[in-house]
């Protein structure tokens, strides 16, 4: 996620107006009347097996979504183009075989697009790598080595930036986005980056380190990286939409911290629930909503008054939160659906 304001490429205002559907059946959407029952759906859609991560384009109104199934040798992947309205998959990508014998493709994992040169980057976990593709054609574009266990990727469309944590290194990997050159690496020892953030007016990146409880703080500029405290188990990032305060979903305390990034410490927690994931921002109401592994739950929370506004009960698994125009996604691993495929759901985070 970012900070930047996208541009606005439709002016439509979407009918995400859908009644709460039992798991496994087919997602039907259903207009209302009311416009509080309206904020208070829950659209649910099975995808297929493999959900993992989930990154919005303005530019072409589009959801991509990375599959991902199995250990290696991965046969099963793609990188999914999702209509946001009807949750309705639109493309299927198949990334490169890397092994013809096995038939072992280059599994995709994280995702974040760069709608400024019409791109979709994602985390190639298993193959220590980092992938480019093409939004206008699904072109697999570039390959990019040496990014250990290549976990999260977040796009500073300003700069011309990419930013990849590489969670078994300690390292964070910027990339032009242009030229899709290395342009810096940064490495702290015996952390474990996971979870990426970047503000697009200053171009600080912030990766949650499991490791250690913290959040490493890193810029273009220096090769040396602020270390600021954060939650217990803290493994993925938001931003404010002033870009003053980070919000952190900690894994083991099942919680997110509110985090002043100019004093460098915690000022609030918030508890979530069990095995708290994925966190993102919306820019719309301040808001937050935490994504709760174990409780198979996505929590909204206020921030600034430090409180729970709703929880929303998602399918087991849930693995991951994209929010855009007030809209939240979530992603999970229940298997919930026809043949075993996993779910997407979708609500307004205001009420």
């Amino acid at each position: 996620m970012t900070t930047s304001n996208h541009r606005s490429r439709r002016t439509a205002i979407r009918a995400a107006v859908a009644v709460v559907i039992a798991a496994g059946t087919t997602a039907a959407l259903t207009s209302t009347a009311s416009a509080h029952a309206a904020s208070d759906a829950v659209t649910v859609a099975p995808l297929v097996k493999g959900l993992y991560q989930s990154s919005y384009s303005e530019r072409n109104d589009v959801l991509w979504t990375t599959v991902a199934v199995g250990r290696p040798p991965v046969v099963s992947s793609s990188l999914l183009k999702v209509d946001p309205d009807t949750l309705e998959v639109k493309q299927t990508i198949t990334p490169p075989v890397t092994d013809a014998a096995t038939g072992a493709l280059e599994a995709v994992y994280g995702v974040a697009v760069d709608d400024e040169h019409n791109t979709v980057w994602t985390t190639n976990t298993r193959n220590n790598t980092v992938a480019v593709y093409s939004q206008r054609t699904g072109k697999h574009l570039a390959t990019l080595p040496n990014v250990n266990h290549a976990r999260e990727i977040v796009v500073d469309e300003r700069h011309n930036t990419v930013w990849a944590s590489a969670f078994t290194d300690g390292t964070i990997v910027a990339f032009d986005s242009k030229t899709f050159e290395e342009k810096q690496r940064i490495t702290v020892e015996g952390t474990g980056p996971t979870g990426l953030v970047v503000n697009e007016r200053t171009g600080t990146a912030y990766a949650a380190d499991l490791n250690n409880d913290q959040v490493i703080e890193v810029t273009t500029r220096s090769a040396t990286p602020r270390l600021i405290p954060a939650g217990d188990g803290a493994i993925s990032i938001a931003l404010s939409k002033n870009g003053k305060t980070a919000y952190t979903a900690n894994q083991t305390s099942g919680d997110v911290s509110v985090i002043d990034l100019k004093k460098g410490l915690v000022t609030k927690s918030v508890a979530t629930g069990a095995g708290a994931l994925s966190v993102a921002n919306d820019d719309r109401t301040g808001n937050i909503v935490v994504v709760n592994r174990t409780a198979a739950t996505a929590t909204v929370v206020d921030p600034k008054a430090g409180k729970v506004v709703r929880t929303v009960t998602t399918g087991t698994n849930p693995n991951h939160v994209e929010i855009t125009r007030g809209t939240a996604y979530v992603v999970d691993k229940s298997g919930a659906g026809l043949n075993g495929a996993d779910q997407i759901h979708s609500f307004r985070v205001t009420r």
